[in-house]
């Protein structure tokens, strides 16, 4: 199996799924994606783009009509899925267990020694700010609460490969910045994400690589940086006393916006030097000279009116 850092830990071919037989839904049609081993991976798209579809496939929950799927170079049968942890979109557990027992249940079925799922359940608990409340029937749990205790349950086994649908939903901002910097921890100790979210702020803060699905096929895929860096402009932030810049700048520069004494706007790349030396020659000083990059949100939507303009026309 391929473990190494480089290799490919998920990797989906010409993946396709008919709702309700030859004339019904399409719901995927030739999706292909590779997700790197150690990477956190996003699959992003609006409603009935075909995301879950997709997840489900390579996990094995709903029958695909032609594709090939592997895990860690292997097909995605039991062997592979022995080492994928999975938060479904809406989890639904047992809701007279306790956490402490929903994760016992989960550990033991993933093949772990009693007291070794003990000692995990409990650290995971803490881990997701449930620490005290193990003990709860899972019927007591508000919604934020079962949302924790179900990534929990993905993590259990320590698998090597995890999938999240939609992990931040029903958090709140405290529980969506845990969830990043629990993504941020997993990446840090080689474990492999693959991650379905409509939280834009949160794939572009914790993903190396997205795949963006729109009605069942792939719109777009590649590295963050890639897709969001603005080709040909610089962005420059500079912070100086004067009430404005000089004239020179204020031919080239664009997106400009100003808060307080500080000023920050793009430029032709071909220019960088000569707005660097007028800035430097005028008193300004320079914080930061880098690419220009949109946000992933402003890319999102651009992408979907680009693609429904072309099904229109």
């Amino acid at each position: 199996m391929s473990k190494t850092p480089g290799g490919i830990a998920i990797e989906i071919q010409g993946a396709a799924k008919r709702f309700g037989g030859s004339k019904g839904r399409v719901a995927v049609e030739d999706v292909g994606l590779k997700v790197t081993v150690g990477s956190v991976h996003g699959l992003l798209g609006p409603n009935g783009a075909g995301k879950t579809t997709t997840l489900k496939m390579l996990l094995g929950l709903v029958g695909p009509d032609a594709g090939e799927f592997r895990i860690l170079g292997e097909p995605n049968g039991p062997t592979a899925r022995a080492y994928v942890g999975f938060l479904p979109e809406q989890p639904y557990f047992p809701p007279l267990l306790t956490a402490l027992e929903l994760l016992t249940l989960h550990g033991r079925l993933s093949g772990m020694a009693s007291g070794d799922v003990a000692v995990r359940a409990r650290e995971l608990l803490d881990r997701v700010g449930l620490a005290g409340r193990e003990a709860e029937r899972l019927a007591k749990y508000s919604r934020g609460m079962l949302q924790r205790v179900g990534i929990a349950q993905a993590l259990v086994a320590s698998p090597e490969v995890v999938v999240l649908d939609e992990p931040a939903s029903g958090l709140d901002p405290v529980g969506q910045r845990d969830v990043r910097n629990l993504m941020m921890e997993l990446k840090d100790a080689g474990t492999t994400v693959l991650l379905s979210s409509h939280q834009l702020s949160e794939v572009e803060a914790v993903c190396d690589e997205v795949t963006i699905l729109n009605r069942g096929r792939v719109s777009a895929k590649g590295a963050i940086d890639d897709l969001l860096n603005v080709a040909g402009r610089t962005s420059v932030r500079a912070r100086g006393e004067a009430r404005s810049l000089p004239a020179e700048i204020q031919a080239l520069m664009e997106d400009v916006a100003v808060s307080g004494s500080v000023w920050v706007f793009s430029v032709p790349d071909s220019t960088v030097r000569t707005v660097v030396d007028l800035l430097d020659d005028s008193g300004w000083a320079i914080e930061s000279v880098l690419p220009k990059r949109q946000s992933l949100e402003e890319y999102f939507s651009r992408m979907l009116e680009r693609t429904e303009s072309e099904v229109v026309s």
